[in-house]
């Protein structure tokens, strides 16, 4: 199994049957292991901030995995105001955030000039910041108008590459064409792309995650952020079981692999199925946390999956420390890719 893992970091590439074989492998220290001394060369001991803002919850789709889709008639909906994730993110530069991320459903009250006078609002009262969206799917030209206005990187994920597994995932309305072609857009527009897929997910098996490794290849993302399935009980994906998290940690470090400078997340969802498999996360390769900032009376209604895991930045820091990294406070944090 070395040879594979060796193979995969000199080539960034397998073949079907050699990334099955990988993805099978019960062995993965040596794995893992590599990936951290490939994480390590490009990034040190340093792990990445990003300051989780989810401002809204409203949301115009109805995937059947999410908590917030649309016919959710149990969801307690709210939007912040301009001026609350303003605060939101002075509050979060005064301990050391240097990169937010504005979250939210696919919310048309939030127009694009509404999104572009958020933007502008925090460039011009924190010029040093990194802003990264993800607000779901857009037009090239509300792209470019993020862009010019503030924001830096944008996180779309794809969730999977099988048109046919999209469409079990996903109502007839939603588009997996349409999906792939905004990453494209994003790469156009000079927004930094991250993207990613699920793992575990209802329908999934090993070979189309490795169809989802592979079309990582089509954008060479700067950031990648996979994270296990985990179902919530008001979506028809309730009764599913939740994703591997022993798979999704094989999964990061593979991905690490492939792409040596990109940006990966120890993702919340990884973190809720727990706390130990977010230090594992950094185990195998990971050098990103995202601390949640939204304000605590809304932080409980935006549930994405059930039991969603928050914890205190002092208590991450205990965890990144245990892992023998270091949270690089006051840094950007941007990707080594160019």
């Amino acid at each position: 199994m070395r040879e594979l893992v060796d193979r995969l970091e000199q080539k960034r590439l397998l073949s079907e049957n050699e990334f099955l074989k990988l993805l099978e492998n019960k062995e993965t220290e040596y794995l893992f292991s590599r990936a951290c001394a490939v994480r390590e060369r490009y990034y040190g001991k340093a792990v990445y901030l990003r300051g989780l803002i989810e401002f809204t919850n409203y949301c115009k789709n109805n995937c059947y995995y999410c908590g917030i889709r649309r016919d959710n008639k149990n969801a307690v909906r709210y939007r912040l105001e301009r001026a609350q994730i303003l605060d939101v993110c002075r509050s979060g530069y005064e301990i050391g955030f240097r990169t937010f991320v504005l979250q939210g459903g696919e919310d048309p009250y939030f127009t694009d000039d509404k999104i572009c006078e958020i933007l502008a609002d925090i460039k011009s009262e924190i010029s040093d910041c990194a802003i990264t969206l993800s607000i779901g799917e857009k037009k090239y030209q509300s792209y470019q108008k993020f862009r010019t206005s503030g924001a830096d990187r944008y996180l779309l994920r794809y969730e999977t590459a099988s048109p046919a597994h999209y469409a079990k995932l996903h109502p007839q309305e939603m588009s997996f064409d349409r999906r792939i072609s905004c990453l494209y857009k994003l790469n156009q527009a000079g927004l930094q792309v991250g993207t990613g897929f699920m793992v575990g997910s209802p329908f999934q098996d090993l070979t189309s995650i490795v169809n989802d490794l592979k079309k990582l290849n089509d954008f060479k993302p700067q950031m990648v952020g996979i994270g296990p399935f985990i179902p919530h009980k008001d979506t028809p994906f309730a009764s599913f079981a939740s994703g591997s998290p022993e798979l999704t940690l094989v999964l990061i470090a593979v991905i690490r692999l492939m792409f040596p400078a990109a940006l990966l997340p120890s993702t919340t969802a990884l973190g809720t199925l727990g706390s130990e498999y977010r230090v594992k996360g950094l185990l195998a390769g990971a050098n990103v946390l995202m601390p949640n900032l939204t304000p605590p009376c809304n932080r409980e209604n935006y549930k994405i999956y059930d039991n969603k895991a928050y914890e205190p930045l002092e208590e991450l820091a205990k965890q990144v420390e245990s892992a023998g990294y270091y949270i690089d406070i006051n840094n950007i944090g941007d990707s080594k890719i160019v």
